[in-house]
């Protein structure tokens, strides 16, 4: 899990400091006026103390998120398939081999499908708690990671806001030096300070995105494993396990 992390940082950061240049450069070649050339452009006018933070956000947030969906991917079983062999083992009498097809099978629905056949002996209580005690395990280790996605979705725009606050008052401080109020005296100051809020919300809105389609991959596994549980429980009873 740490591997597919650190890959996926590396992943970022490559993306980030290596290939944007060379796609930014492609895109400025073929269309000037091209939306990704105006944020790259508007991106370095910003501050770039504020604006390296904001990016640092972006990359880690992404970091995160690319290695929950990989993970997620790689957990999706498709349970009708696995409780169709459970079946097929425990009616001709083979709990070992009902307990191997779901060790051997990846993602928690089938680590909890085996804590289930696991506890056969103790009826269907005992195997309905196993259930339950080793499913809380697995939801932990589904929503492992979404506390950092979700603080840099919060953080993000907040450094962009405390960028605008900080361009403000160095903006009144330049007024208060030259002791006139023109435009052209705080207008790029305030402009610099604006656009760090502006590349904060980007940040938020795009890691956003991804933590709410992350969620709904978690929501749609917890039912398949909420569903396969239910099912173990009848096909167990089914073929004769409980006695």
């Amino acid at each position: 899990m740490r591997k597919l992390l650190a890959f996926s940082i590396i992943f970022c950061l490559l993306a980030a400091f290596g290939a944007t240049d060379i796609l930014a450069q492609d895109a400025a070649a073929e269309t000037s006026g091209s939306a990704f050339q105006t944020l790259k452009e508007k991106f370095i006018e910003g501050d770039w103390r504020f604006m390296s933070l904001v990016l640092v956000c972006l990359i880690l947030g992404l970091a995160f998120c690319i290695e929950r969906i990989i993970t997620l991917n790689i957990a999706t079983t498709n349970t009708d398939k696995l409780l169709a062999r459970i079946d097929s083992n425990l009616a001709n009498g083979d709990m070992a081999g009902a307990m191997e097809v779901a060790k051997s099978t990846p993602g928690p629905t089938a680590s909890i499908l085996h804590e289930g056949l696991k506890s056969a002996a103790g009826g269907p209580e005992a195997v309905e708690k196993s259930i339950v005690s080793y499913g809380s395990v697995q939801m932990g280790l589904l929503e492992k990671g979404l506390v950092w996605i979700s603080l840099f979705v919060a953080i993000a725009p907040m450094l962009g806001f405390m960028g605008t606050v900080i361009g403000m008052i160095q903006a009144f401080d330049r007024i208060e030096a030259v002791g006139d109020l023109s435009p052209s005296v705080v207008a790029g100051g305030i402009k610099v300070a604006l656009l760090t809020t502006v590349f904060g919300l980007i940040v938020a809105i795009i890691l956003q995105i991804f933590y709410n389609y992350i969620i709904s991959k978690i929501d749609g596994i917890v039912n398949k494993m909420e569903d396969a549980s239910i099912g173990l429980v009848d096909v167990m009873a089914k073929n004769g396990v409980f006695k």
